[in-house]
């Protein structure tokens, strides 16, 4: 009888959510409500009643939606019609029962997010667990063995940029009496996710722009740094910025402010803090006072009390806060860039803000990390020995820290703060020694690679694609050191494991499953082997991760999940990994078309990570009329990727006074050719080439150079007394206003259009 009272139950349920789940695809696009509370079946079988747990029952229906959150309706990704998905909680000692129903017309996946749990329910799409197709149910099953915040989100391509995540959390069996919050932070772009990474890869500049960030000549000469950008660009660098995308809303729990009540003057609060952000950091800070962090990635820390506090993407942090008066006091979580925040009030009454972070000082960071950086394109340390983010390099882009002023000509500095206590993870201190177990070490040298210039990011200059996995064995100690080579932030994540992060607190070293680590640091980490099977380590920043930063660790003395039976499905291993490699390998398209009153000329791409197809034409309808097409197929060499050999043709045919040009003459012939494009100071791109009929041919060409920040300057010469010079005045990402002269076309002006 009581059986069959729990299957009317479950029955019920699943009616419910499906029912819910079909009245919303009808409802007119609008915001997506808050995270909605969904309540588990629970079922206790006699083992789980000797054990004094249960079995914690969930199903989650993933399902294509509609959402406006800025006037403009746009697909996204639900959990049971919510984002973020809904929050599941559980107590230590459960088993987890998580039934997740693909509604969609496309395959996905669910990752836990820094639990411990067997291989293939660890959820990355033909790595560890089968992907979920359409209309297709997967049951996860697993015992939960650790307490905590977590969440979990998407494995697949980019759908948890576009909702798929939510927060997941295990409570202690005596959890202390304390009223608590959890907070998941998050970014959201109107773009399309496939959008954003293609747009990355191009390098384009439109993001800078939107964030008023673009740091071009004009603004240089106003604020006095004309020589920093001057040597910023000699050393082949972008302009300086500290995160890669523009975000049209951040929230909190599905909003940019949203408020908490019924707390009272001298209340503590916990608040579980979960970055589900697919590549935004966040400065958190509280008008109420100190921000008290006990916990760090699920893992419990000795109390430590901050003004401030940055919480890298993926990334877990239980802080406790205490509302000094019965107000309402703001809980402020910043863009790492400061571009944007969002806003959760705690407590009643009248509202007090937390102080806003003002503006970055970009040209400070520029001046800093030109200091940095040789001509190869590696970093310099200097001589100094950085980790564990004791050192903050960017601080002086910070003006509540530094107090520089924010132009050179500005004859009063401005105020700086005093005594900002930031949280770092030198400060982290676990509650119980966390040695590992004597046994042989593994060590590993992880270098983080990559470029701005060409959105390429890697470890040891590899992608996952380009590498095999790393061996290890079951029961050795596996130690990693990890320096960071890049100009930005990586936040590194090990599936299936904690790591000890050897921060200087000896026996007492903090367990976590993610390492923030900055430019120009070097940390150690270590873990115990003590799983089976294959995991995913890499770089959290969804785009970087799908750009190829990361490795996979298999174990191969371990019987696959130890007994466990296999999934069923992963029966072609081969098949999979290339499943897993075609990530990085992917390819980018973009072109440049102008329509000018003198003809058309236009550029078209396709790139992935290491070779280029590149074809550019001219069709001329004044001063030349004809046309001209070259094309090349090339491969980048290198670390920093500033040499590219290739090979080609080209085809041209020009009318000179009325009369075809010459036949093997630079206004008439077709002939292969095979060349060296070279990245030179300054960003110009020098081309070296030889065509089959044995003509050389010496090019220099840059292009995008920022006048000001829509304003831009184009230009190229070549040994065959062909030049060009123009400007464009970019109106939206896709259209500019253009003018230029080229030797051969004469003026014109008109339009310019980029994909």
């Amino acid at each position: 009888m009581k059986m069959f009272i729990q299957n009317i139950v479950s029955m019920v349920l699943v009616l419910s959510a499906i029912n819910a789940a079909a009245q919303h695809e009808h409802h007119q696009p609008a915001q997506v409500q808050a995270p909605k509370t969904i309540k588990p079946v629970e079922k206790k079988t006699e083992a789980a009643k000797t054990a004094e747990g249960k079995t914690v029952v969930y199903h989650l229906y993933v399902n294509d939606t509609l959402v406006n959150y800025t006037g403009k309706a746009r697909k996204a990704i639900a959990i049971n019609g919510s984002i973020p998905a809904p929050a599941l909680h559980f107590t230590e000692g459960d088993t987890a029962e998580i039934h997740v129903h693909n509604l969609m017309k496309m395959e996905t996946s669910i990752h836990w997010h820094g639990l411990i749990v067997p291989n293939q329910y660890d959820g990355v799409p033909y790595l560890t667990t089968a992907p979920i197709k359409a209309g297709q149910t997967h049951i996860y099953k697993f015992p939960l063995v650790q307490n905590g915040t977590y969440w979990y989100h998407s494995h697949t391509e980019l759908q948890e940029q576009s909702g798929m995540y939510g927060a997941l959390i295990i409570h202690k069996r005596n959890e202390p009496a304390m009223k608590e919050h959890t907070i998941v932070l998050s970014d959201w772009t109107n773009e399309k996710p496939a959008e954003v990474h293609r747009r990355l890869h191009n390098a384009t500049d439109w993001y800078a722009i939107k964030k008023k960030s673009t740091q071009d000549y004009g603004q240089a000469i106003k604020e006095g740094y004309l020589k920093t950008k001057f040597v910023n660009e000699w050393k082949r660098m972008l302009a300086m910025d500290v995160s890669d995308v523009y975000y049209d809303k951040l929230f909190i729990n599905g909003h940019d402010s949203t408020a908490q009540t019924g707390f009272k003057a001298g209340e503590k609060i916990k608040l579980r803090i979960i970055n589900g952000s697919a590549s935004t950091y966040f400065w958190l800070n509280f008008a109420g006072g100190k921000l008290e962090v006990v916990a760090n990635d699920g893992k419990d820390v000795e109390p430590v009390q901050v003004d401030r506090m940055i919480i890298a993407v993926s990334e877990t942090y239980d802080v406790i806060v205490q509302l000094p008066e019965n107000k309402s006091f703001e809980f402020l979580a910043t863009a790492e860039d400061r571009t944007k925040s969002a806003s959760l009030w705690l407590g009643d009454g009248v509202k007090v803000n937390a102080k806003p972070l003002p503006r970055l000082k970009y040209f400070e960071g520029m001046m800093m990390m030109n200091g940095m950086m040789k001509m190869n394109g590696d970093m310099d340390d200097m001589g100094m020995n950085m980790s564990n983010q004791v050192m903050d390099m960017n601080m002086v882009m910070y003006p509540e820290i530094s107090g520089q002023p924010e132009h050179k000509h500005k004859k009063e500095p401005e105020k700086a703060l005093e005594h900002i206590v930031t949280l770092n993870y030198g400060m982290l201190r676990a509650t119980e020694k966390t040695n590992l177990p004597d046994a042989p070490t593994k060590v590993l040298h992880f270098e983080l690679t990559g470029n701005m210039n060409r959105y390429v990011w890697s470890i040891n200059n590899k992608t996952v694609s380009e590498t095999d996995k790393i061996l290890i064995k079951k029961g050795e100690n596996v130690k990693i050191v990890m320096t960071n080579n890049t100009m930005m932030r990586h936040p590194m994540h090990l599936h299936g494991h904690f790591f000890r992060v050897l921060n200087g607190q000896g026996d007492y070293a903090p367990l976590k499953n993610v390492l923030d680590i900055m430019p120009m640091e070097t940390d150690t980490l270590e873990f115990a082997a003590t799983e089976s099977g294959d995991w995913f380590f890499h770089c959290h920043i969804l785009y970087h991760m799908m750009s190829g930063m990361g490795r996979i660790f298999s174990y191969e003395n371990a019987a696959p999940n130890d007994g466990i039976p296999a999934n069923v499905v992963l029966t072609n291993p081969e098949k999979a990994i290339r499943k897993i490699y075609k990530d990085d390998r992917a390819l980018h398209f973009m072109a440049n078309v102008g329509l000018e009153s003198n003809g058309s000329d236009g550029e078209a791409m396709l790139n992935n990570t290491r070779y280029r197809l590149q074809t550019e034409w001219r069709i001329g309808t004044n001063k030349m009329m004809g046309y001209e097409s070259e094309s090349h197929f090339g491969r980048y060499i290198g670390k920093m990727q500033f040499l590219m050999p290739y090979v080609g043709w080209d085809m041209r045919y020009r009318m000179v006074n009325g009369e075809p040009g010459k036949a093997n003459t630079k206004d008439n012939r077709q002939v292969f050719c095979a060349g060296i494009e070279y990245m030179l100071p300054l960003l110009i791109r020098a081309d070296a080439r030889i065509d089959s009929k044995g003509k050389l041919r010496f090019q220099l060409m840059r292009e995008d150079v920022a006048i000001t920040s829509r304003l831009r300057l184009n230009f190229m010469v070549n040994s065959d007394k062909e030049y060009m010079a123009g400007f464009r005045y970019i109106i939206t990402k896709y259209m500019a206003l253009s003018t230029h002269y080229d030797s051969d076309m004469g003026f014109g002006a008109g339009i310019a259009l980029n994909y």
